[in-house]
């Protein structure tokens, strides 16, 4: 069984809104003005964000695999299972979560919203969640006494907890962004072998972050390297413009852009001290780019063609980042055969 994502643009005509790989569609995403489009039988993952670089109104990303999918649909998520390997995707509105003294609605949607996830894992026997992709609205935004990001982080870790799955080490890689506005949205990818976690030597693990970031640390890994038959995938994270636990080039995009794809290099080199396959390189990489400001984009795409070059698959969005002065974040993945090295 194989795992391939194809990216391709869609204009608004109801003839692109439906992918030519209908049989071997495990799962996706659709990006940028993605309200109106018909969505195709499988799992799709709605990010509505304005996308920059391309003439286009929608991009869509399918992941293709080898094997027929079976779908289904359990508490809401809609999920494709392609032999041991599972996609599945939960919206939930935060206005269907009363919030309590202590625990937001935010909080609580977030916390269901992994229950349900895990519960769902473990009913098919494929446990292992190797990555997750969130979003929600106004990410940055303060409500109930704490910013919404902290509260997601609340409810996250909850949930890990709840479930008996350790909140440290052995977390799947994720990027969690900020939009405008719309539900808690997430999207995520499971097997039955464990994903083997990367952590990047030049930044505190997110989930070993100090009290300054919010009551509970993030639950994530910096990257993770996953196994299919004869298949490795390699998950980078969010990643973006931290040394240490700190933000570095406040203000600067462009120094964030260099020191988050600096970031990325790193976590290259520590999945090709582990990898099993042929050596990733920074060049090979499929990218999603989040941009805060429209008006940095020009600076952003500059910079990384100087560096990775203009072959690189980007994707560019605007979203909001984490922290309030974080500008850019870069998430990444590439798939190698399994080969003998030398």
């Amino acid at each position: 069984m194989s795992l391939q994502l194809l990216t391709r643009a869609l204009s608004a005509a109801p003839e692109s809104d439906v992918s030519r790989e209908t049989a071997r569609a495990l799962g996706g995403a659709l990006l940028g003005n993605c309200a109106a489009m018909t969505l195709p039988a499988w799992p799709v993952q709605r990010i509505f964000a304005p996308i920059f670089g391309s003439t286009a109104a929608v991009i869509e990303e399918t992941w293709l695999t080898g094997l027929l999918p079976v779908s289904g649909r359990s508490e809401g998520i809609v999920w494709c299972r392609s032999g041991n390997l599972l996609y599945g995707v939960l919206e939930l509105d935060e206005a269907d979560f009363a919030g309590v003294q202590g625990c937001s609605a935010l909080q609580a949607a977030s916390a269901e919203a992994y229950r349900r996830i895990f519960r769902l894992l473990e009913t098919q026997q494929l446990p292992h969640l190797w990555r997750v992709w969130n979003y929600l609205a106004a990410i940055n935004q303060e409500t109930d006494g704490l910013e919404r990001y902290r509260q997601f982080n609340i409810g996250r870790q909850d949930a890990f907890l709840e479930c008996q799955r350790g909140a440290t080490g052995n977390v799947p890689a994720a990027c969690a962004l900020g939009l405008a506005g719309g539900p808690l949205s997430i999207a995520f990818m499971a097997g039955d072998q464990p994903a083997v976690p990367l952590e990047n030597p030049r930044q505190v693990s997110a989930y070993n972050y100090p009290a300054e970031y919010g009551p509970r640390s993030p639950t994530f890994s910096r990257a993770a390297l996953v196994y299919l038959p004869g298949q490795e995938t390699l998950f980078i994270s969010g990643t973006a413009s931290i040394v240490g636990h700190q933000t570095v080039h406040p203000g600067d995009v462009v120094g964030q852009c260099r020191e988050s794809l600096a970031n990325v290099a790193v976590v290259v080199e520590a999945a090709n001290r582990l990898s099993r396959a042929l050596p990733y390189t920074l060049t090979e990489l499929a990218y999603r780019v989040y941009v805060r400001h429209a008006a940095d984009f020009p600076a952003v795409q500059t910079t990384l063609l100087g560096l990775i070059g203009a072959g690189a698959e980007i994707v560019y969005v605007q979203a909001d980042i984490c922290r309030r002065d974080l500008l850019i974040e870069i998430e990444a993945m590439a798939s190698h055969s399994l080969v003998e090295r030398d």
